[in-house]
């Protein structure tokens, strides 16, 4: 956002109060960024040999993307109708808000949650409706169920959630959606889904066999395939409810080289699961030993650890920053770390160990168990 005083233009006031959504800061080269939950691997095999093989570069791409939908639709036993790409699975969130939600209506979502939520359903026009995570930083479905009006058009589930990292589980999502009203859609945010290693959670999947037309399911090529830079996204669901989707999506958005790249990618799934595999360990090492230092670290499914430093967000933000650890500070709530290099594991565990001591007895943020 600029620092000019006024706008020069007519701006829709709800709109003018709105900042603009804030990505993870950049880092420096003698820095580890760990903001944007970002693969910290280079791109799969074959990937960038694609990209470059792209050079069509005065044609427009294919607007359907229709080669990555065909793929998709054959993974996940659907018509070809039923999958959507975006760029970006927040672009698709954007065009299925703007598809169901105008003023008047209201738009559900778990708070704190990912950040584009509340901004998606302002530009709609929409009212934006928070529920309060549960304990241990959970969705609370039944307090989502039970805000549910004549006026909600849309509800989203995170999981795991960003920025938190716990998911909700499938016998915990089978039961929200069957008291959610068949009219109103209900979206599954996986952008993290290939990390989790929880059983019990939520999965796209199984959501999709059990045939609700009210549920899409949300996918991205940017986290665990390490394709944030091309912006791909997928969504998979009911072919009239993505038709709607579509009808609202700016034309074009999704580059020839951003569906080569996750065409590649789909190719080398081998690799990619030995590379998900390392982060997943390297977050369940790394949110252990946040605990062992002291922190009440909530349950960590996606490819980042949630340190809930409360007040003391910003400063602890800054002691990251001045030992070279870029981390993504949420004000007043917490600070998000992403899995990043083997090499940043130690220095996170240094940092973490030395301000949690700042924390007074009983904080949010303090394991219960632990001396002080």
């Amino acid at each position: 956002m600029t620092d000019a005083p006024e706008i020069p233009v007519r701006v829709r006031p709800e709109v003018a109060a709105l900042p603009p959504y804030k990505q993870g800061r950049q880092a420096g080269a003698d820095a580890f960024k760990l903001s944007s939950n970002e693969n910290p691997f280079d791109p799969l095999p074959g990937v960038l040999e694609r990209v470059r093989a792209a050079t069509a570069l005065n044609r427009y791409p294919d607007a359907t993307a229709h080669r990555l939908r065909q793929r998709l639709a054959e993974r996940f036993g659907v018509d070809v109708d039923g999958v959507h790409i975006g760029a970006g699975s927040v672009s698709i969130l954007a065009q299925l808000v703007l598809a169901t939600s105008g003023p008047g209506d209201e738009v559900i979502y778990a708070w704190r949650s990912f950040e584009a939520y509340p901004w998606l359903a302002v530009v709609a026009g929409a009212t934006a409706v928070e529920v309060p995570l549960a304990a241990g930083a959970r969705h609370d479905l039944d307090a989502m169920a039970a805000a549910i009006t004549e006026r909600t058009r849309a509800v989203i589930v995170c999981s795991p959630n960003n920025p938190t990292g716990p998911v909700v589980t499938q016998a915990e999502f089978d039961d929200f959606v069957a008291k959610v009203p068949g009219d109103v859609l209900v979206v599954l945010d996986e952008a993290y889904a290939e990390f989790v290693t929880d059983p019990d959670a939520v999965g796209g999947e199984r959501v999709l066999r059990s045939g609700w037309p009210n549920v899409v399911v949300l996918r991205t090529f940017s986290k665990a395939y390490g394709l944030a830079a091309l912006r791909v996204g997928y969504a998979i669901g009911h072919p009239r409810v993505l038709d709607a989707a579509r009808t609202t999506a700016i034309p074009l958005s999704v580059t020839a080289h951003g569906e080569e790249a996750a065409l590649a990618s789909l190719d080398a799934e081998e690799e990619l699961l030995e590379r998900v595999q390392v982060i997943a360990g390297r977050r369940d090492r790394l949110a252990q030993g946040l605990r062992d230092a002291g922190w009440n670290v909530p349950e960590a499914q996606g490819n980042f650890v949630w340190l809930p430093a409360g007040d003391e967000t910003a400063a602890f933000a800054v002691a990251f920053e001045e030992a070279g650890l870029i981390v993504r500070p949420f004000a007043g709530d917490g600070i998000r770390i992403s899995v990043g290099e083997e090499e940043s594991v130690e220095k996170v565990l240094g940092i973490a160990a030395s301000v949690v001591k700042n924390l007074p007895e009983g904080h949010a943020g303090v394991r219960a168990s632990v001396e002080r």
